[in-house]
Formats: structure tokens, sequence, C-alpha cells
């Protein structure tokens, strides 16, 4: 699926038209990406949770010379699936 996909489905889902979807979707990345780049994790009940990482320096080698090169530490987004989709991706229904 892509975004304009992903549009279409909020637009027919939500009753709105495919210009509004696309600003709300817009605006909820924006909202995502703007508390990751201050740190914070980002909690939808029921779908997951978005939330930085950091990955220690590390060093890797050059795959055409073999030179051992020097990777710098960096942060790195990262997305934990909740139970509720966790559930409805293995077909686990609700009681």
């Amino acid at each position: 699926m892509n975004k304009a996909e992903l549009i279409e489905i909020i637009a027919s889902e939500a009753d709105l038209s495919k210009a509004a979807a696309g600003r709300a979707l817009d605006a909820a990345v924006a909202g995502i990406t703007k508390a990751l780049k201050k740190g914070d994790s980002v909690s939808l009940i029921g779908f997951g949770t978005f939330a930085v990482g950091k990955r220690a320096a590390r060093n890797g080698r050059n795959p055409q010379t073999g030179d051992t090169i020097k990777i710098k530490a960096a942060k790195v987004p990262k997305f934990r699936p909740g139970k509720g989709l966790k559930d409805t991706i293995n077909g686990v229904k609700k009681k």
C-alpha cells in the first residue's frame, strides 16, 4: 500500500474528501515525527508505539576494499506493535 491508497481508505472510512484525508495523514505523520525528534515516544493504544532507539558507534567493513571503517553512533526510529495489531494480524478474535 502506498500513501495515495492509504489516503483513499482514510477518506472513505472517515467520510472525508481525499484532500482533507491527505492533510490529516500529513498532520499525523508530522506530529509523530516532531515527537520522535524531541526524543518522546508516541503510543497509539491497540496499534503500537513509535520510539527513538540509540545505535552505538561500531566498526564496519567497506565491501569494495575490505578496509575497516568507523560507523558513527546514531538515533534510529523504532516501532513496537501493540497487542491489538498483533492479534488482528494473527486472526485472534476478541472475547
